[in-house]
C-alpha cells in the first residue's frame, strides 16, 4: 500500500507563492498579519515508524517534511499519526511538528505545534485542516515569536503523488 499522508500545516509549500495581505491589526501592542501561501507534503519520502491494524483500518506513525511557500516560508518536520478508517472512508492526521523559517519575510523563527488536525475524505480526496503554531514550551523567555492560526485546504498532488495545499490565516507577533 502506498504511504498516504496529509500534512498538517501547515499542512503547505511549493505548489505556488502567495503575497502578504496588507491586512495588519495591532492588538495590545502585538502586530497581527494575514498570511497565505501554499505547500507540499513530501509524503513520498516519509519514514514510517509503526503500523497497527484496527477493526476498521490502520494507525500509522511517521515522520515527514512539509515545505511551505508564501507568507509562512520554510520547512516543517512533522511527526504524524494517521488514523485510517476504511469503513467510513476517512483519514485523520494529528501529531507534532516544528517549523523553521520566516513569517511575512521576518525571522528566522522556530515554532512548534501539537495542535493540528487534518481530515481527509478518502472517497473524494477532499482535505482540510487547522494548525496552531507557537514557540516551544521549553524555549527560553527571550525575544519575540509568532502565534499563527492557519486553515489548510488540499489542492491535489504533485506528479510524485505528494499532497499539495493552500493555507491562510493570521500570525500575531508575541513576546519581547
Amino acid at each position: 500500500m502506498k504511504a498516504m499522508s496529509f500534512i498538517p500545516l501547515l499542512g503547505v509549500a511549493l505548489a505556488g507563492t502567495a503575497v502578504l495581505s496588507s491586512s495588519v491589526a495591532v492588538a495590545g501592542g502585538h502586530e497581527t498579519v494575514s498570511v497565505s501561501g501554499s505547500g507540499v507534503d513530501i509524503a513520498s519520502e516519509a519514514i514510517i515508524h509503526s503500523e497497527e491494524t484496527t477493526a476498521t483500518g490502520l494507525i500509522r506513525t511517521l515522520t515527514e517534511i512539509v515545505e511551505l511557500d508564501g507568507d509562512v516560508h520554510g520547512k516543517v518536520l512533522y511527526q504524524a499519526r494517521q488514523e485510517f478508517d476504511f469503513v467510513a472512508n476517512t483519514l485523520v492526521v494529528t501529531g507534532e511538528n516544528v517549523f523553521s523559517g520566516t513569517i511575512a519575510g521576518l525571522g528566522p523563527v522556530i515554532l512548534r505545534s501539537d495542535e493540528s488536525r487534518f481530515d481527509v475524505n478518502l472517497a473524494t480526496g477532499e482535505e482540510t485542516g487547522n494548525v496552531h503554531l507557537t514557540r516551544s514550551n521549553d524555549a527560553p523567555d527571550k525575544g519575540s515569536w509568532y502565534d499563527c492560526d492557519l486553515v489548510v485546504v488540499g489542492t491535489g498532488q504533485t506528479p510524485e503523488g505528494n499532497p499539495t495545499f493552500d493555507y491562510s490565516g493570521t500570525c500575531t507577533r508575541a513576546g519581547g
